[in-house]
């Protein structure tokens, strides 16, 4: 091989390295711009819950539903995805203020949406999230003594027998605050678990935008009207669905009456509520083979009659139903007993 034969190949040889070396380099940037950008969606990624969820506006895309957008984000892989109606063919509501779904939990299959999507008032469905945060992070057998401050409240908001002065279980608390709705055992568990009411609040957003709640804002443990508190029957699933883990929460969202115990300036003494659940009290009949493990009912003006369900059908498949928005209690009860007479269908 001539001289010249000899360099032509060694610059052929060069040219290779060259070559490959620069297709090298070219893969190890995009493996390492590709896990920059998977750690900051997956890991890095903040919710803005300051405003409703609009589907087009994350990944361009109007195919989507808001369920299928957050499972992008690693927000939820394992919960129910829905579009905003199904099964429009299966019940018409009787008023159109509701918003209604009916989720099979076991098979995470949508039975029934309308308006899943749409901003809501929760009422006393706060409490759901009130009760959440509380099981994360205070103990139940702890015990809270009631403060003026905690009753410094509407004059017409829902107020247990408790007085300033008692002292009580948490356990106690939370289940004034889940079978009575209790507003002054909201503010207590607020101003204890958290320092204060604002505090406790900061601890309830950073938990919804968790959960993948993108269309609520909280602004108070209680639930009572204020125009910027808002959620949506999507997001109600979601928080719902969470508490559920909690097998306190199913026990403590699932009784008739309870019977609290405290002690006060006076001594001890005890005191009985009902739930506000008038399927439990038995002032409205379930659908056959209906059985409730957990519930939260919510009213104020503004939001209407409201009421978040899990329960079971008579093949123990465990189903969330949730109504809102009705305008009394007829016509919750009546849509909720047409919703829930679907999980008996075949």
């Amino acid at each position: 091989m001539s001289t010249g034969e000899k360099h032509s190949a060694r610059k052929k040889r060069r040219k290779k390295r060259i070559f490959f070396r620069t297709i090298l380099c070219l893969v190890i940037l995009a493996s390492v711009v590709g896990a920059a950008l998977w750690y900051r969606i997956s890991v890095k990624r903040k919710l803005d819950v300051s405003e409703p969820y609009q589907i087009d506006h994350e990944n361009d895309t109007s195919r989507l539903s808001a369920f299928a957008l957050q499972s992008l984000t690693g927000t939820g892989t394992d919960l129910v995805a829905s579009e905003a109606e199904e099964g429009s063919d299966k019940l018409s509501l009787s008023e159109g203020t509701e918003r209604a779904l009916l989720f099979n939990l076991d098979d995470k299959s949508a039975v029934f949406a309308h308006g899943i999507y749409d901003r809501v008032y929760p009422a006393s469905l706060t409490k759901i999230m009130t009760a959440l945060v509380c099981l994360e992070n205070a103990s139940m057998s702890a015990t809270v003594t009631m403060q003026d401050s905690d009753f410094d409240l509407d004059t017409d908001a829902q107020q247990s027998q408790l007085d300033s002065g008692d002292t009580l279980t948490m356990e106690d608390l939370m289940k004034l605050l889940l079978v009575y709705s209790a507003n002054e055992a909201a503010m207590a568990i607020a101003r204890t678990v958290a320092g204060s009411t604002e505090a406790f609040v900061a601890k309830m957003n950073e938990k919804a935008a968790e959960l993948g709640m993108t269309g609520t804002h909280f602004v108070n443990p209680t639930g009572l009207h204020d125009d910027d508190h808002y959620t949506t029957p999507y997001d109600i699933y979601l928080m719902m669905n969470a508490a559920y883990q909690h097998p306190e929460f199913a026990q403590m969202a699932s009784i008739d009456s309870l019977e609290v115990s405290v002690t006060g300036t006076e001594g001890e003494s005890t005191f009985t509520e009902e739930s506000t659940d008038e399927y439990l009290t038995g002032i409205y009949s379930l659908p056959q083979n209906i059985t409730i493990m957990a519930s939260k009912t919510g009213t104020t003006d503004e939001a209407g009659s409201c009421l978040a369900l899990i329960v079971q059908n008579g093949y123990g498949v465990s189903y969330c139903a949730i109504v809102t928005g009705a305008s009394d209690k007829d016509t919750l009860y009546g849509d909720m007993s047409s919703l829930l007479s679907l999980v008996n269908e075949g």
